[in-house]
C-alpha cells in the first residue's frame, strides 16, 4: 500500500482544474511571449550577441533567486556549446569569488526588476576587476541599467500570476532570451555535430556523434567464429556461448563467408530432423549477410540493423576485403546508451 497523505492536510474538498481554464492559461502565456518577441529591441539584442560572440575571457552569468537559476542554466548551456561562461554567485561574489572577473570578462546580470540589492552591490566591485557589465532586465528606468555598461530590455507586460507576482513569465522570456543568444552564437561560431557530441560523451546525444563501431563491437576471442566444413552440432557451445545469436562463418584467411543464427538452427532442424547431425554450417550459412565497417557511426549500424527488409539483431564487421574483425549488436548498442 501507499503512504498515506499527512493527517493536517485537508484532501476532501472537492478543488478542480479545468480543461477549459488550462487552455485560458495557456493561451494567456502565450499572448504575453508574443508581446515579449513583438517589443523586443533588435538592435539591443544583436549588440550584446556580437559582445559575447567577440569576447576574449569568460562570459559570466548572475542573478539572484529564479533568475540565479535562468543565468546558471544559459551559463551552462553555452559551455555545452565550447564557450567559456561560469555561473557567479552575487553572494559568493562578495566573499571571494569576485577574484574569477578580469577585464577580458562580460557579467550579465539577469533581474526583472532591475532593483535587486545584491546585483547592486555587486556592480562597483565588478567594475573595480574591470569586467564589462551588462544588464539583462524589463522594468523601464531601472538603477542597474543605469550602473552597468549595456543594457537589454526584455519587455513584460505582466506576469501570468493573478497577483502579477510569481515570475512566471518574466523567467520564461529570460530563458527564451538566453537560449536563443545561445544557438546565434553556435551559428556564428559554425559549430558542428561532431564538436557538439564531444562536449556530450556521456550522454545519448554524444554517444551517436563520437561512438564509431570499432568502439563498440565486441571482436577477438569475443566473436562465435568457425569454419564452414564444421559440422553444425559441434558448434552449439560457440553459436549459445558468446550471446551474439550467431555464429560467424569464416575461410582460412579469416574472410567472411557467411552467417548461422540460432533462428537458422531452429529451422534447420525442423526442416531436417536427424540429418542436422552431418550438416556444416556452411552448407545452412547466409552467405549474404549484411556487414558494416568498423569507421561506420554506430548510430548508422542501428539504422542499417532495423532497415528492409527485415531487422536483424547482429552485423559482422569486415575490413576493405572482407576479413572479419568484429560484431556489433543490437543488444550491444542499446548497453552503450545509443
Amino acid at each position: 500500500m501507499g503512504s498515506l497523505p499527512p493527517t493536517h492536510l485537508d484532501f476532501s474538498s472537492h478543488q478542480d482544474i479545468s480543461k477549459d481554464n488550462l487552455l485560458t492559461l495557456f493561451k494567456s502565456q502565450q499572448d504575453l511571449l508574443n508581446h515579449f518577441f513583438k517589443h523586443l529591441d533588435l538592435t539591443q539584442t544583436l549588440s550584446f550577441s556580437r559582445l559575447l560572440l567577440s569576447a576574449s575571457g569568460t562570459v559570466f552569468f548572475t542573478g539572484v533567486g529564479k533568475s540565479a537559476f535562468v543565468a546558471n542554466k544559459v551559463s551552462q548551456t553555452l559551455v555545452s556549446l565550447s564557450f567559456r561562461s561560469s555561473f557567479l554567485s552575487p553572494l559568493d561574489a562578495l566573499h571571494g569569488d569576485i577574484g574569477a572577473l578580469s577585464s577580458r570578462d562580460v557579467l550579465v546580470l539577469f533581474s526583472k526588476s532591475g532593483a535587486t540589492e545584491e546585483l547592486l552591490r555587486l556592480v562597483p566591485c565588478a567594475k573595480a576587476r574591470g569586467a564589462f557589465l551588462v544588464s539583462l532586465t524589463s522594468v523601464p528606468g531601472n538603477p542597474l541599467a543605469g550602473v552597468c555598461d549595456m543594457n537589454v530590455h526584455l519587455p513584460l507586460e505582466r506576469e501570468l500570476c493573478p497577483f502579477n507576482l510569481a515570475p512566471v513569465t518574466s523567467t520564461a522570456i529570460q530563458m527564451v532570451f538566453g537560449d536563443t543568444i545561445a544557438v546565434a552564437l553556435m551559428a556564428a561560431r559554425n559549430l558542428t555535430k561532431e564538436e557538439y557530441g564531444a562536449n556530450h560523451p556521456a550522454g545519448r546525444i554524444g554517444k551517436s556523434l563520437i561512438f564509431k563501431v570499432k568502439d563498440v563491437m565486441k571482436k577477438k576471442d569475443e566473436l562465435p567464429v568457425c569454419k564452414e566444413g564444421d559440422l553444425i552440432m559441434d558448434q552449439l557451445v560457440e553459436l549459445t556461448s558468446k550471446g551474439c545469436g550467431c555464429l560467424l562463418v569464416v575461410d582460412a584467411a579469416h574472410r567472411l563467408i557467411g552467417t548461422f543464427t540460432d533462428g537458422d538452427l531452429r529451422r534447420t532442424l525442423k526442416a531436417s530432423g536427424e540429418a542436422i547431425f552431418k550438416l556444416s554450417v556452411g552448407e545452412m550459412c547466409n552467405r549474404k549477410p549484411r556487414t558494416i565497417g568498423p569507421e561506420t557511426m554506430a548510430v548508422e549500424a542501428m539504422k542499417k540493423m532495423e532497415s528492409p527488409p527485415s531487422p536483424v539483431q547482429f552485423l559482422p564487421v569486415v575490413n576493405e576485403d572482407n576479413t572479419l574483425i568484429g560484431i556489433v549488436t543490437l543488444h550491444g548498442l542499446v548497453s552503450a546508451g545509443l
